[in-house]
């Protein structure tokens, strides 16, 4: 790293050791794992409704979705009132030392904002509003008419996921760093490609399921069952 890249760390420093280690730990353990998985199995999307339905709301077993909650929305939330203490501590000088390492620097603290604007919509609108206010997980011909249909819905999604996978994959060579696996310059110079990459594969798994959900969204058999949802929906109110 550049002087002017640790310069630009410096506040970070601020933060508790402790603190900044479980922090660190909670946005790759599980939290990584569970995006991935999560992207992934998202991309059922290509085999169809019933497929998607199988792997992204249904859970094999009763205390699934309660485990599933803890090791998820909790970590989520303790990271972001770390992140959040992090970002009221940032300073940003890109003007003073603009070179490559501040630039990502910046850029993470801004994906941050970003990606909790769009996870908490995602999160309410996808997962808690389906379930506490209709009692059910989210229909298929929802999301893919969504996706098709809405505009803003699309972009929104479209921007998360590349905000998404940028916090992740630069989050993961801080990580690297702030646990010492990365000890060097010629060390994090090698691990950039691999952050590269991960960032791209990240980005196009997401991009591919919201690809799939846009194609079948278009289709007359998912905008007759979504209308059909909205009026179940509406003779239950």
């Amino acid at each position: 790293m550049s002087t002017q890249a640790a310069t630009a760390d410096a506040p970070s420093q601020k933060t508790p050791f402790i603190q900044s280690r479980l922090g660190s730990f909670l946005a790759v353990v599980p939290l990584s794992i569970w995006v991935v998985n999560h992207l992934w199995d998202n991309l059922a999307a290509f085999q169809g409704a019933q497929a998607w339905q199988s792997a992204v709301t249904e859970y094999k077993h009763p205390y699934a979705q309660i485990f599933t909650f803890i090791i998820v929305l909790l970590p989520l939330l303790i990271h972001t009132v770390w992140g959040v203490a992090r970002l009221f501590s940032f300073r940003p000088n890109l003007g003073a030392y603009p070179n490559y390492g501040n630039l990502k620097y910046i850029l993470q603290r801004a994906a941050a904002v970003g990606v909790l604007g769009f996870l908490g919509a995602h999160i309410w609108l996808a997962f808690l509003q389906p379930r506490l206010v209709f009692g059910a997980a989210e229909p298929f011909a929802a999301i893919a008419y969504e996706m098709h249909w809405h505009t803003p819905t699309l972009i929104v999604y479209v921007l998360g996921i590349l905000g998404t996978a940028y916090h992740l994959a630069n989050g993961l060579q801080g990580f690297a760093m702030g646990w010492g696996i990365l000890a060097s310059e010629r060390s994090m110079r090698r691990f950039e490609p691999w952050s590269i990459g991960i960032f791209l594969v990240l980005l196009a798994l997401g991009w591919g399921a919201l690809f799939a959900m846009y194609k079948a969204g278009g289709t007359d058999a998912v905008v007759q069952e979504r209308n059909a949802i909205l009026k179940t929906r509406g003779d239950m109110h």
